[in-house]
């Protein structure tokens, strides 16, 4: 099968990849890339394991082609820390123990970051209703909830 060259802005750095038309930005990530911070879940789009942003969006990467991401602004789990330091919101995840098998956790943050980007005061009815779309089978979504409620204080005094 034909290969599709694409470059992409991957965690702030310009990078380019070659993969199949067919391949989900899933796939290219954790087998071409070696990005496997980003976990498969279900693979169709249901769980929010595979959460990444792509031009300040949170999406799907089972259900995005890679090809796709041609020219777009990719940020995964691993482009979230700062070398050693982490983002408010892994401190946070850890802090209030909201992970435990660690399958959902990326997503979560993943999806956390991108609504603390858009929102930084978001309340905690907003929080449950954006992570809705994100499945924890173990952990329990209290945690959760209080670990993205923990970040914003955080990055709101970072920010001060």
């Amino acid at each position: 099968m034909t290969r599709t060259h694409v470059e992409t802005r991957l965690n702030g750095v310009e990078r380019d990849f070659l993969c199949e038309p067919r391949q989900s930005l899933l796939e290219v990530l954790r087998d071409e890339l070696g990005l496997t911070g980003t976990k498969e879940g279900c693979n169709n789009g249901n769980c929010g394991a595979c959460s990444v942003i792509l031009d300040g969006r949170i999406v799907n990467s089972c259900c995005v082609l890679a090809v796709e991401i041609e020219g777009q602004d990719l940020q995964t789990i691993e482009g979230v820390a700062h070398g050693d330091q982490l983002h408010p919101l892994q401190s946070a995840f850890l802090d209030e123990a909201a992970l435990q098998c660690g399958i959902c956790t990326p997503g979560f943050i993943m999806a956390s970051k991108a609504l603390l980007d858009r929102e930084p005061d978001a309340d905690e009815a907003r929080i449950r209703h954006w992570l809705a779309g994100n499945l924890c089978r173990c952990t329990g979504y209290d945690k959760i909830v209080r670990a993205v409620r923990r970040a914003e204080t955080a990055m709101e005094e970072m920010n001060a």
